[in-house]
């Protein structure tokens, strides 16, 4: 979503998933998957921003990227506490994560699904 003032790539990711950048600003490494030839024509400066409407959601600002609608980003410095500080917020599902080892990528924890978050629910007696 591109203006005169501001450049935003509304991305899947949200605060839900990577709290850290809305909570105290980390900086998270945000690169695009397949690498194309970067030129400076087609870059811009873009806030990467989630689904989740709240005004602290967002991944990354001012970021220098060649993107397309479609392309797949990685975080590449998520670290260890994406999932144990990532929530339901908005009942969204928490997110696959992936691990990259050289040229291979592993599933190592896949993405949760509204059946996951209901598990434990109970209906009220009548």
């Amino acid at each position: 979503k591109c203006s005169e003032h501001k450049n935003f790539a509304i991305i899947d990711g949200a605060m839900n998933d990577l709290i850290r950048p809305s909570l105290y600003s980390a900086w998270m490494d945000i690169v695009p998957v397949k690498l194309k030839a970067q030129t400076t024509e087609n870059k811009k400066t873009y806030d990467l921003v989630g689904p989740v409407c709240e005004t602290g959601d967002f991944l990354g600002k001012d970021r220098e990227l060649d993107l397309e609608a479609g392309d797949l980003l990685a975080v590449r410095s998520a670290g260890a506490y994406g999932f144990t500080m990532s929530s339901n917020y908005n009942s969204r599902n928490r997110a696959a994560e992936v691990m990259v080892d050289g040229d291979k990528a592993h599933l190592i924890r896949a993405r949760e699904t509204i059946e996951h978050q209901l598990a434990g629910e109970q209906i009220l007696p009548e």
